[in-house]
């Protein structure tokens, strides 16, 4: 049995089996669904289970178990949508979704659903089909934790506050289709959070590190990687006590490796989801085959990575996840999409038809956005550069998706002064227009790396699970917001 008819037999046993539902049933509810001027029609059905656990200076704060489960119907006619959900799976509730499902119909043929046949990705999964929660005891958890606040303490008396929380869980999905698709999916989700807090001569600042992945805790807690990330929280803590007030003004920036790619993900990502360009609110709509980067910028959007964050075998939609290329050496080569959109625009969906649970409508989102590695060091960077920022970490930010504009704080940076990093400073801000910041790339660097992997994706009021990432860049121009007087 390889691992897609394992997860979609898990998924059967887990979702179906309980309501006494099989493969036969499901294409007879597609009768009730397709009605007159139903284009298609598809049932997601989904089982939750999550769990949650933070310990503050060393004091378990809170435990949290939750489970969840039920499925949304949805038909599609035109342009319409048409969505029902409920949290009872039996075959009552979900004939009665189906109808109300299908009042969007419009006037037209009457659409017969095809048998249904099992489709994924045909071989290797991309982690585990497992469930992370009961594989370790609830007191060896709270004891990880623990761990890193002693740890932590240990390492610098400055040390004054310490927050670890761990977060695990399973989706197990289904996906029926009425055009014959029928694909399963079981989704392990992990991750370690570290903050820290220190003082020095009454002055007090913080530090951030955390990770994760679709893996299981044994993965996550192996190899000394919680006191790892638990040195990153408070190397920055420190670096934050050192920090002076940034400055502002228009400056070349340097944007470090790996996590600041969410400035990629939020300024440019965003803008090339289908269903924006299909309704030709983003700035990038019909802009295909047009020069909207510099050279040697090539952003690609990567569901298929092996146990990352952002990764899924299928998407919600049971369109197996892709590799697909958005920006090529600066042009403009593709499109997110889910299957609507792309009915609706004549091209193929990419596997990015994404939902945060059944009782959310799919959209077009992103899974993992990055941009491929160039030819340039790092060191040549900073050297150029005479006077500027160098960005290496980045808290939250906001896009305009119609225009473009985007402003980050970035919570680790440095002055650039005669081509050396010098003093770290606090209170930085990026405020720029997504567009015109790749056209203003002059490096691309040798060193892409991946964040690792606590990427949340907002859109429409749904949050999903994503992976961002890129090579260290040089920007020419950036406007810096900064708190110097």
């Amino acid at each position: 049995m390889d691992n897609t008819e394992s997860a979609l037999t898990l998924a059967q046993s887990r979702l179906l089996l309980p309501a006494g539902l099989d493969a036969p049933q499901l294409e007879r509810m597609f009768g009730a669904l397709l009605g007159p001027g139903i284009d298609f029609g598809d049932l997601y059905f989904q089982h939750s289970r999550r769990e949650s656990w933070s310990v503050e200076d060393g004091i378990v704060k809170d435990g949290a178990h939750s489970i969840e489960q039920g499925v949304g119907v949805r038909a599609i006619s035109g342009e319409k949508t048409g969505f029902a959900y409920s949290d009872d799976i039996n075959g009552a509730a979900l004939l009665e979704a189906a109808h109300s499902a299908r009042a969007i119909a419009r006037d037209g043929a009457t659409r017969m659903p095809r048998g249904l046949e099992v489709a994924g990705r045909g071989g290797g999964g991309l982690y585990p089909a497992r469930d992370p929660v009961d594989a370790m005891d609830n007191a060896a958890k709270v004891e990880a934790l623990r761990r890193v606040d002693r740890a932590l303490r240990a390492a610098d008396p400055r040390v004054k506050q310490v927050m670890v929380s761990l977060t695990g869980g399973v989706d197990t999905v289904l996906v029926a289709r009425s055009d014959g698709v029928l694909a399963g999916d079981v989704r392990p989700l992990v991750r370690l959070n570290v903050q820290v807090i220190v003082e020095q001569g009454g002055r007090r600042e913080s530090g951030y590190a955390g990770y994760g992945g679709r893996y299981g805790y044994d993965v996550l807690l192996a190899d000394g990687r919680p006191e790892e990330f638990a040195r990153e929280a408070l190397r920055q803590a420190l670096v934050n006590l050192e920090a002076i007030d940034a400055p502002a003004g228009n400056m070349p920036v340097v944007l470090g490796n790996g996590w600041p790619g969410v400035l990629l993900h939020e300024a440019v990502g965003h803008g090339l989801e289908g269903d924006f360009n299909r309704k030709g609110t983003s700035t990038y709509a019909g802009r295909m085959g047009q020069r909207v980067a510099a050279p040697g910028v090539t952003i690609v959007d990567d569901g298929t990575l092996g146990g990352r964050r952002g990764s899924l075998n299928i998407d919600d939609e049971g369109t197996p996840t892709a590799c697909t290329t958005l920006i090529e050496d600066g042009v403009l080569t593709g499109y997110m999409q889910d299957t609507l959109n792309a009915r609706l625009m004549g091209v193929a969906p990419t596997g990015n038809g994404r939902r945060e649970s059944f009782a959310h409508l799919v959209m077009p989102r992103m899974t993992n956005t990055y941009m491929l590695a160039g030819m340039h060091e790092r060191e040549e960077m900073i050297r150029s550069v005479k006077k500027g920022l160098y960005a290496v970490n980045f808290g939250g930010g906001q896009v305009d998706i119609t225009s473009g504009k985007y402003v980050f704080s970035a919570t680790e940076a440095y002055l650039i002064e005669d081509g050396k990093i010098t003093a770290p400073v606090k209170g930085a801000t990026l405020i720029g227009n997504g567009p015109e910041t790749m056209q203003r790339v002059t490096m691309v660097g040798d060193d892409l790396a991946l964040d690792e992997g606590v990427g949340t994706c907002g859109k429409d009021g749904q949050s999903v699970p994503v992976g961002v990432g890129q090579p260290s860049l040089l920007v020419s121009q950036i406007t810096v917001g900064g708190t110097r007087a």
